[in-house]
């Protein structure tokens, strides 16, 4: 059987970590959306047993046991004990380690397909509880729509998502590494995020109120590595973004505008900078 899935990259409206875990990874609270950015992944299962095999139009991403799609077929094949072998293929839209997810939303879409084709009949808590060990933002792109996301990423609370609102993403050609930003934090200087006050004002549709709420405690880290992204966020601010800051641990900016003539604006003044500019729809 074959089935499609789409999977969406996300952006960090909010992230906080209130301090860290004794495993030494990160507490998280962060609010988390969609886009639409996707990645479109197709799952085929066959009676050649005991076998998974990924493939991707990117040169940039392991075919193997290391890919999250990968490691999300193999978590059910040996949860459930199924014999039928599983080939999964990507066609790559999100850009590649750019803090928006791409790996973790591929995951959730063989994670969603599988559950669907085996008749497992697991709920989208169950297959968020499974995917954690896959990785951190696995289990809110089960979800993929706009969340807040806490403990080590496990417990995701859906929240209503933003009307019409356009984003426009600028990818730069800068490599991040996670692990070293995250080694980096010291918990005692971090301005920390009032991220109940960000949830209130998007139950409440209040998204002017929402903007003055948004924020990523990891933004100063990176930028101090990579001062550009601090330019193109002063950019987007002065091209008119409603809100503008980093998705992740970088280096991806996101602008945030609530009219089209605007996001285009925005699109076409970040073109001299980045090589990589997105226009599209929160989801």
């Amino acid at each position: 059987m074959i089935i499609h899935e789409k999977a969406p990259a996300k952006i960090n409206l909010a992230l906080d970590t209130p301090m860290r875990y004794l495993d030494g990874l990160p507490k998280w609270d962060m609010v988390m959306a969609s886009v639409d950015l996707a990645d479109y992944v197709t799952v085929e299962t066959h009676d050649r047993p005991q076998t998974i095999k990924v493939y991707t139009d990117s040169c940039y991403l392991p075919n193997d046991q290391r890919n999250l799609a990968f490691q999300a077929a193999h978590i059910l094949k040996s949860r459930f004990h199924i014999a039928e072998g599983v080939t999964i293929k990507i066609r790559k839209h999100i850009p590649v380690a750019a803090g928006l997810g791409g790996g973790s939303s591929d995951a959730a879409a063989v994670l969603r397909a599988l559950n669907n084709v085996w008749r497992l009949g697991l709920r989208q808590n169950e297959l968020a509880q499974l995917s954690l060990s896959i990785d951190s933002d696995v289990p809110y792109c089960v979800y993929g729509t706009t969340a807040r996301v806490t403990g080590h990423g496990e417990r995701v609370e859906v929240l209503p998502s933003f009307p019409h609102y356009w984003a426009v993403i600028a990818k730069q050609k800068i490599s991040v590494s996670t692990p070293s930003i995250l080694r980096q934090i010291n918990y005692e200087e971090l301005h920390h995020l009032q991220t109940d006050a960000l949830v209130e004002a998007i139950r409440q549709g209040d998204w002017p109120e929402t903007f003055h709420y948004m924020g990523n405690v990891l933004e100063p880290l990176t930028a101090a590595e990579f001062p550009q992204i601090k330019r193109i966020k002063q950019q987007m601010i002065k091209l008119g973004a409603d809100a503008a800051q980093m998705s992740g641990t970088g280096p991806t900016m996101f602008a945030l505008c609530h009219n089209e003539s605007r996001a285009r604006r925005i699109e076409n003044g970040l073109r001299g900078f980045c090589r990589e500019v997105y226009r599209i729809m929160l989801l």
